[in-house]
C-alpha cells in the first residue's frame, strides 16, 4: 500500500542584513541556502524605516529579478522608551507600511517598548497598552499584521506578559513572532513555560538559540532553548508558516545583530539538521 502521508513544509527566510548590507548579496547567499524569501530590516546599511523611494525602488527591482518575496518587515516599532509620544511610533508605522505594501508583505514585526534604568515593568503596562492599541489600529486599517517579538527587557520579554499583552489588545493584526533565543536570554524556558499558552496567537517563527547560563546566541539546537521540542510541537500542530534565520553569530546590539555569510550558512544548516530529524521540509 502506497502512503498518502506528505511531508510538512515550512517556508524558509532569513534577515538579509545578518549576511551583508547589500541586498544582492544578501539574496545570493539565501538561495543558496534554499530560502524563497527575505525578512527585511535594511538596505545599504538604511533601516527600513529610513528607506527613501529611490531606495525602496532598487530594493524592490533586486528582489523581484530575484524572484525572491519577502516574508516580513522586521521594523524597529516599539524598540523605543514608552515614556516618548505615543503618536510618534505611530507615524513611523505609517512609514513601515508604506515599505510592507511596497515590497508586498502583510507582516510586519514589532516590539513592546523599553523603559527608563529603575523604571519597573509593571508601571509600564497601561503606557505599553495604550501604544499597542494604537499600532494595532493603524495595522487594522492598513490591512496588515504586526508580529509581536518577544525581545529582552521590553514590556513582553516573558510567556506571561507576551499573553497579557496580546489578549489584552485584543486584535486581529497583533500577532506573535516567536524566538526562542530571547525568551531564555529572560531566564524563561519557551517550550515549558510558554508554548501552550502562546500557541493560539503564534504566526511566524524566528530562529535563534541561546545558552542560558550566559546568554550567549549559538546555531539551532546548540543552546538552551528547547527548538527540538518547540519545532516538533509546531508540526504536531500542522505549522505550516515561515521560519526565518536571525542567528547573530558574530554581533548583536539593540536594533539588531549581524553574522556574515559563512556563520549564516552555519545557522541554515544546524537548522536544516533539525527539521530533517523531526521530517519537515523547507522550501
Amino acid at each position: 500500500m502506497v502512503s498518502t502521508t506528505l511531508t510538512p513544509t515550512w517556508t524558509l527566510s532569513g534577515f538579509g542584513d545578518e549576511i551583508d548590507p547589500e541586498p544582492a548579496v544578501q539574496v545570493a547567499v539565501l538561495k543558496a541556502l534554499g530560502a524563497s524569501h527575505i525578512e527585511v530590516r535594511s538596505a545599504w546599511t538604511t533601516n527600513v524605516v529610513d528607506l527613501d523611494d529611490e531606495q525602496l525602488e532598487r530594493l524592490r527591482a533586486i528582489l523581484t529579478a530575484q524572484e525572491v518575496a519577502v516574508s516580513a518587515i522586521a521594523s524597529p516599532i516599539g524598540k523605543v522608551d514608552v515614556s516618548l509620544d505615543a503618536e510618534l511610533e505611530v507615524h513611523r508605522l505609517r512609514r513601515i507600511i508604506r515599505v510592507a505594501h511596497a515590497l508586498e508583505t502583510p507582516n510586519i514585526r514589532v516590539f513592546s517598548f523599553f523603559r527608563g534604568e529603575g523604571v519597573s515593568v509593571e508601571s509600564t503596562r497601561d503606557a505599553v497598552m495604550t501604544r499597542m492599541r494604537l499600532l494595532a489600529h493603524e495595522a487594522e486599517k492598513a490591512g496588515v499584521v504586526l508580529l509581536h517579538e518577544n525581545e529582552k527587557d521590553i514590556y513582553g520579554d516573558t510567556p506571561e506578559r507576551v499573553l497579557d499583552l496580546v489578549e489584552s489588545v485584543g486584535s486581529p493584526a497583533l500577532r506573535l513572532a516567536w524566538d526562542n533565543a530571547n525568551f531564555v536570554q529572560v531566564g524563561a524556558k519557551p517550550f515549558t513555560d510558554g508554548y501552550a499558552m502562546l500557541r493560539p496567537y503564534l504566526d511566524y517563527l524566528q530562529v535563534k538559540d541561546a545558552v542560558a547560563a550566559t546568554g550567549e546566541v549559538v546555531p539551532a539546537g546548540q543552546g538552551d532553548g528547547e527548538l527540538r521540542e518547540t519545532l516538533t510541537a509546531l508540526r504536531d500542530d500542522g505549522y505550516s508558516g515561515f521560519a526565518s534565520l536571525e542567528p547573530h553569530l558574530a554581533a548583536q546590539h539593540a536594533l539588531g545583530g549581524f553574522s556574515g555569510p559563512a556563520a549564516f550558512g552555519q545557522a541554515a544548516r544546524a537548522f536544516a539538521g533539525l527539521l530533517a530529524e523531526i521530517g519537515v521540509g523547507a522550501k
